[in-house]
């Protein structure tokens, strides 16, 4: 049965996961957790069937591609920038502490300066993965608070990806042996030139040719009228980006992925390629937990369990600690910060490609690597208590602490109006995501008063230096409300899809104008009737709207015709 090492793997795989998945759906746990055990279960450390886990490490690496990929297509570069204020010194620094945490740990245990490095490093960068089943669970992936979190990732990413090439020639520095030494050809400075330069051309590449090509190209394929053909398409762009970044460029097949998504998101089709492409995204998703699993050996937690302790320590308290102190220091509100914080508490696919590099340069002992495999698999099957913990957290902190109040309400500048704007019978726009912006424009070039309000302090900066009146906050907020002259204004028009806070928003501007006239917009006929019965004013359908549109398009042409 040599031969069908794939089929069997693949067989094993995927009819475990349902089993142990549904045991723990039943359990009231997240099925990932399933997902884990069935990797465990098949995997070299317990007996029974062994999976191949080069070929399930392979097959988990496209669905982190396909992952990656679908994530793109939802993410603009404009989103992705519009975070870097916060993303890139957040990421940056939470790596440095992260890595001090796991080089004095080392340090401690009576290991060399290199093994600390590469344990503190492969215990600074977090799953993507998981990050993205998380928010997507929760509904906030497309939140302000989610894109800040994705835009993290995105810069540690890229991070671990420079990391990744200096180690062989950091290597002798830190101790390595003789693959560090043979590794090691060239100058530390011309390295970190020639990988800089690579990761700019590929940016460079998808941004110049990639934007207009690959839309294009959708476009072509969309014209041939077959479902095969587009879904083809839209898979052999995901992959075929992912391996020619890495091949060519040196950057990993997970932000390869993610960049053709952002510059696909371009084409009208973006939204079918997402769709067509998510069976295969879950799927091979799935793959991923299960290899992870399969890495596990059980033993590392009866033959070292204080080192482990320690080690998932850092991972989930020390990691999430630091995050939530870096975003406050930025002048962000608790929420973001325990979000941000939440998001961080957990370690995955880089962790291993650090730790397996660092064991072939003999930087790291192999205790090192079970450890850090061990530590993954805890922080990934916490991560979701570590999010469900954040309400209740949140809450008592918010009713026990004036701190926490202050810092949960505190100050931007962007979050009042400037002192010498007063306006009245405006509409209010919440929101300037896609939706909001296209209203704004119609508002603006019929000459109406209008005031955004956006939870993304960066948009409103954009927007007041181009003169528009704007404040930063959440909506369903009374303050920020207030702020927004809600009970001065002629109308409100809640361009957000959120049901929730559409519902929260509608009850507090009523009570500051009682005959506030409100629009809001939907995406399921279930919400909007739930609305319409709820009086919370006028709903907008996106579907019916584009129904409505073409409907009277077709009508005019026709009638004209009959002219």
């Amino acid at each position: 049965m040599h031969e069908f090492t794939l089929i069997s793997t693949l067989v094993a795989a995927f009819a475990l996961a349902l089993v142990f998945g549904l045991i723990a759906a039943r359990l009231k746990v997240p099925p990932l957790i399933g997902y884990l055990l069935a990797g465990v279960a098949i995997g070299p450390a317990t007996p029974g069937f062994v999976g191949d886990l080069e070929l399930a490490a392979q097959l988990a690496e496209i669905g982190v591609m396909l992952l990656m990929f679908g994530v793109g297509l939802h993410f603009s570069l404009g989103d992705l920038l519009s975070v870097r204020r916060i993303a890139l010194p957040g990421a940056v620094v939470q790596i440095g502490v992260a890595t001090a945490l796991g080089t004095g740990l080392a340090l401690a245990w009576g290991w060399s300066l290199g093994a600390g490095l590469v344990l503190g490093l492969s215990l600074s960068c977090a799953s993507t993965v998981v990050l993205l089943r998380a928010l997507e669970a929760r509904g906030i992936l497309q939140s302000a608070d989610g894109r800040i979190a994705v835009g993290w990732l995105v810069v540690e990413d890229l991070v671990c990806v420079l990391v990744l090439v200096l180690m062989p020639a950091l290597a002798t520095v830190g101790g390595g042996g003789e693959a560090a030494e043979q590794a090691t050809g060239q100058s530390l400075w011309l390295t970190i030139g020639i990988m800089l330069a690579k990761v700019s051309a590929f940016i460079a590449l998808m941004v110049l040719v990639g934007r207009r090509a690959l839309p294009r190209l959708l476009w072509i394929v969309s014209g041939t009228g077959s479902r095969e053909l587009f879904v083809l398409c839209v898979i052999a762009v995901a992959l075929g980006v992912a391996y020619g970044s890495a091949a060519l460029f040196g950057v990993s097949f997970a932000l390869g992925a993610f960049f053709a998504g952002t510059v696909m998101r371009e084409s009208a089709f973006a939204h079918r390629a997402a769709e067509e492409s998510l069976p295969l995204r879950d799927a091979f998703s799935v793959l991923f937990f299960v290899s992870v699993g399969m890495l596990f050996d059980p033993a590392v937690i009866i033959e070292q369990p204080g080192k482990l302790a320690a080690v998932v320590v850092v991972i989930i308290v020390g990691k999430t600690l630091a995050a939530i102190g870096l975003v406050l220091a930025l002048r962000y509100p608790l929420g973001t910060a325990m979000t941000v914080g939440a998001s961080l508490a957990q370690i995955g696919e880089f962790s291993f490609i650090l730790a397996g590099l660092g064991v072939a340069l003999d930087l790291l002992p192999k205790d090192g690597q079970s450890l850090i495999l061990a530590g993954a698999l805890i922080s990934i099957a916490a991560n979701s208590l570590v999010f469900a913990a954040i309400p209740p957290i949140r809450r008592w902190l918010l009713e026990h602490s004036r701190l926490a109040r202050e810092l949960e309400l505190r100050v931007h500048p962007t979050s009042a109006l400037p002192d010498p704007v007063q306006i009245s019978g405006q509409v209010v726009v919440v929101g300037y995501g896609r939706v909001g912006r296209r209203i704004v424009a119609e508002l603006e070039a019929n000459g109406i008063k209008y005031l955004v309000v956006e939870q993304q302090r960066e948009k409103v900066e954009d927007l007041r230096t181009r003169g528009v009146v704007a404040v930063t906050g959440d909506a369903a907020d009374p303050t920020v409300l207030v702020q927004a002259h809600v009970a001065d204004a002629a109308m409100l028009v809640i361009a957000t899809p959120d049901t929730l806070d559409i519902r929260r928003i509608a009850e507090l501007s009523r009570r500051l104008n009682p005959g506030l006239e409100i629009v809001v917009r939907t995406h399921s006929e279930e919400e909007a009737e739930l609305l319409r019965q709820e009086a919370i004013g006028t709903v907008f359908l996106g579907e019916h709207e584009l129904a409505d549109g073409m409907s009277r398009h077709v009508l005019a042409r026709l009638a004209q015709g009959e002219d």
